[in-house]
């Protein structure tokens, strides 16, 4: 097994990641101490006190700074922000010092106004997989918890593409890196130390395919700019690469393999994809066709290459794939499911769902059983049927990837929640 291959094998799974819970810091060296949660806080020391980059989930944060401050209570001259997502920003309020300066790359406040556009939809779709994390954070605001649960961060320093801090014996300088998981992503290096906080540019599991788009609901990222960051990080060597989450990778020969791989792969996807959409080939085709080579090998424990390949075909070619008239019109084509059934007979259409399933197909039952439930809520057999599909797919995916288990596991405990009540 290569060492890239290896490190994919040995990094845990983004089910292990936990919320803070007030345990002592992990010191990565004598002066970077983490503080692990559902995205990781860190803490570096300074003469002139500690600096921190990010400050996890806003209900998490206490726990963080209680944390930190059995270490070193301050003072907190900067606060340093790898992106604008929630789960790195949550704690800035708690966190702020009158004397704290914030500094993030510019596009933080866009970010954050296209959280508050669609906060409504975005919770209510991501507590499928984060309900618990989204549980406290609205507890927080509705009991007027610390003002760090309301905080909408504020940037005091703002740069384009890079910006320097000298902040007493330590340097830091900040890099963007649009390519990430938002438009403000950017990563701070420790130019003498060789050490790189690289936050979520290339998700939250390393070294693993992107997250193109998540199904919880975001804007798409784009092939180019991911490769761009991709190599602005690779050239500047780093010798410790210390993510968002988990604990950092260390040596230079095994990040360099890692990105040199990761480059690859996602340009082999991209390249495969945009060659098979100029040669007729329709989205459904590629994303079942276009795989990786076992010498590109990377995890798909976050992002998945069909995933991808979907993605790439619909940024560049939008959300209509030529294929039916249908498809400009706001009638879906599970509106007539109850027809269809109806003129075949419920009993037929799930029959011919376990003849599917049980020659090995279970995307293809999965699509009967939808059929059925959408003439009849209630079938009893047709619950059964759409249950055991997504059990089948579970199964077959090995609980490999974070999104597709999470829905899975979902759309199973309502299944089973209709079964008893029927």
């Amino acid at each position: 097994m290569d060492i890239v291959s290896q490190l994919v094998s040995e990094r845990p799974d983004f089910f292990a990641n936990r919320s803070a819970d007030g345990a002592q810091t992990v010191a990565i060296n004598d002066f970077i101490h983490m503080s692990p949660g559902l995205s990781n806080a860190y803490m570096v020391l300074t003469s002139a006190g500690r600096v921190v980059i990010n400050t996890g989930m806003g209900f998490e944060s206490p726990e963080h700074k209680k944390a930190f401050d059995a270490v070193c209570p301050g003072p907190t001259p900067y606060i340093l922000l790898t992106q604008g997502h929630v789960d790195h920003v949550g704690g800035v309020g708690l966190f702020r010092e009158p004397q704290t300066k914030l500094v993030a790359q510019r596009n933080l406040d866009a970010c954050q106004e296209d959280d508050r556009r669609i906060k409504a939809v975005r919770q209510a779709q991501s507590s499928i997989w984060f309900k618990s994390a989204l549980t406290r954070a609205a507890q927080g605001e509705t009991e007027a918890k610390p003002a760090f649960v309301q905080d909408v961060p504020v940037a005091d320093i703002v740069f384009d593409d890079h910006h320097r801090l000298d902040v007493g014996d330590m340097s830091f300088e900040l890099y963007s890196t649009p390519g990430g998981e938002t438009i403000d992503s950017c990563v701070v290096w420790l130019p003498r130390h060789r050490i790189l906080f690289s936050g979520n540019v290339f998700g939250p599991l390393f070294p693993h395919f992107p997250n193109f788009n998540t199904i919880r609901g975001d804007k798409y990222r784009w092939a180019e700019p991911y490769l761009a960051s991709l190599r602005r990080i690779r050239a500047l060597a780093p010798e410790m690469l210390i993510t968002g989450h988990f604990k950092p990778i260390v040596g230079a020969d095994l990040i360099k393999a890692c990105l040199d791989r990761l480059e690859a792969a996602v340009d082999f996807v991209h390249r495969e994809t945009l060659k098979g959409m100029n040669s007729g080939k329709d989205i459904w085709t590629l994303m079942r066709e276009v795989r990786l080579p076992p010498e590109l090998h990377v995890g798909e424990g976050y992002g998945k290459v069909s995933w991808a390949v979907r993605t790439f075909w619909e940024s560049y070619m939008g959300w209509f794939k030529a294929d039916d008239t249908s498809e400009l019109y706001p009638s879906r084509p599970r509106d007539i499911y109850p027809d269809l059934v109806e003129l075949a007979g419920i009993g037929a259409v799930v029959a011919r769902g376990r003849g599917k399933l049980a020659a090995g197909d279970p995307e293809a039952a999965l699509l009967l059983a939808e059929a059925a439930l959408a003439a009849d809520s209630g079938h009893r057999a047709s619950l059964q049927l759409a249950r055991d599909c997504h059990q089948s797919l579970l199964d077959r995916s090995g609980a490999a990837n974070f999104w597709e288990t999470g829905w899975l596991r979902h759309r199973i405990d309502q299944l089973d929640t209709a079964l008893r009540a029927g």
